[in-house]
């Protein structure tokens, strides 16, 4: 495999198991499920990359890919147009471009793959951060003629945004620069700068030329001096996900269950979808923003009763204790419960048109809680041509990545994104209308000391509740 920043492009000692061989400790677990994003410039071939992914993996069903012949021929190709297979809209394919994520679903002997495939052009970056928010893994690629370019290094920064676990640079349409080693460390070398620059560790990179399908599925013929796996090999063999064990228990509140009928006539369960952690029988918990204590007396699964839950199960539990708990609380195991806070300092990317500005009041929605908010400052501004923060900034305009600090009505609690994405991610809505102004992630908060009704920048009191 080769990893950027070192100075050998091959495998590492002992190797990777190619797809027909089982690794050390046996065979994949069959449901495990690798959830992975393309990204990259305008016409870098995300969607000819896939669309080889999936002919290539026998993923392609007989009557989807006459659809793609016949439709290639209307548009005079002598060959299947394999792009064709993921832009499913007629506007990208009139176009030849992607406009709207595009998910598919297939699977190998040795894992499941969800995969997203996201736009290019920079006004639709807003869709390249919904489907990566969810990925283990971000392909970024890049054309070998143009090299690193500022959509390159702004979906690097998304992904660097999102946390995302794993990214790996794909050098595309390698037969157009005469399958130039020189060209492919080059390119992977200033990749490695960025993201270095963007705190990612650990890029992989693979020469590709998905036209011909070299390294794709099948190991290139022309590219002897990369020794390393082919695109599908190291989708096969990253890792995937988090052990739920490693990370604290969270469980938004979604809905309150009160069947109110005579077999369950003391019903009282709270329903949601654990977003991180694992949960048992007997276990202590909190009840946020409350802060009172109660112990689990029965876990519900659709299966049945449990004595554990985890992430990402969807579960209604009953406490021992009645507790007054609505939409929008949180319960967390009481040794490692969120700090509340009504103030947050995040790093954002602005979704719309509409620029996002220092004093402008918002809706602020943390997992299944909607509280009212003002955007206190902005703080900065990242500069994607040196990807540097730059102070001073008036307002983030669409496709802006900036910090700002935010001040919440009612307390959150929060965890840092860093630490647990989901309940450390947070939109910004418009009160007026309820589109989505802005994608935040927080970092970990400090203790919040204020209490009560607090005064706005403009001098007038806030007394905003809890939208349930």
């Amino acid at each position: 495999m080769n990893t950027i920043g070192t100075p050998t492009i091959g495998t590492p000692p002992g190797g990777l198991p190619r797809p027909s061989e089982p690794a050390e400790d046996g065979a994949l677990p069959p449901t495990e499920t690798l959830r992975f994003a393309t990204a990259g410039s305008v016409d870098d071939g995300k969607s000819t990359l896939v669309g080889r992914l999936l002919h290539d993996s026998k993923s392609v069903l007989a009557d989807q890919l006459a659809a793609v012949e016949a439709a290639s021929r209307q548009r005079g190709g002598q060959a299947p147009d394999l792009a064709l297979l993921t832009d499913g809209l007629r506007a990208e394919r009139e176009q030849g471009i992607t406009i709207d994520v595009a998910y598919r679903y297939f699977a190998t002997p040795r894992r499941r793959f969800i995969l997203a495939d996201t736009p290019g052009h920079v006004q639709y970056t807003r869709n390249m951060v919904t489907g990566a928010s969810t990925a283990d893994l971000a392909l970024v690629l890049v054309d070998a003629r143009h090299g690193i370019v500022e959509q390159t290094r702004r979906h690097l920064a998304v992904a660097a945004l999102l946390c995302t676990p794993q990214v790996t640079l794909v050098v595309n349409k390698m037969d157009l620069v005469g399958r130039s080693e020189q060209v492919f460390a080059a390119i992977a070398a200033e990749f490695a700068h960025c993201a270095h620059s963007l705190g990612v560790a650990g890029v992989t990179a693979i020469p590709v030329s998905a036209l011909e399908g070299d390294n794709v599925v099948r190991p290139s013929d022309t590219m002897g001096w990369y020794a390393g796996p082919t695109v599908l090999e190291h989708l096969e063999t990253v890792p995937s996900g988090i052990d739920p064990r490693t990370q604290a228990a969270r469980l938004p509140v979604q809905y309150v269950i009160r069947p109110h009928s005579a077999a369950h006539r003391d019903y009282r369960g709270y329903a949601g979808q654990l977003t991180s952690g694992v949960l048992r029988v007997g276990d202590r918990v909190t009840v946020l923003p409350a802060g009172l204590n109660s112990t689990i007396t029965t876990i519900d699964t659709p299966a049945g009763p449990a004595e554990e839950a985890r992430s990402p199960q969807s579960v209604t539990v009953q406490l021992a204790d009645d507790i007054d708990i609505a939409r929008g609380d949180l319960l967390a195991p009481e040794a490692t419960a969120p700090r509340l806070t009504r103030q947050l300092v995040a790093t954002v990317c602005h979704l719309t048109e509409q620029p996002l500005r220092a004093g402008q009041r918002v809706l602020l929605r943390h997992t299944s809680r909607t509280v009212r908010a003002v955007v206190e400052s902005i703080d900065s501004r990242l500069d994607l041509r040196d990807l540097a923060e730059k102070p001073g900034a008036t307002a983030l305009q669409v496709n802006d990545i900036g910090r700002i600090t935010v001040r919440t009505a009612e307390p959150l609690a929060l965890d840092g994104y860093t630490d647990l994405r989901r309940t450390g991610a947070f939109l910004l809505i418009d009160p007026d209308d309820g589109d989505t102004l802005t994608a935040g992630m927080a970092d970990a908060p400090e203790p919040d000391r204020a209490e009560g009704v607090r005064s706005s920048p403009h001098g007038e009191h806030e007394n905003f509740t809890v939208a349930r």
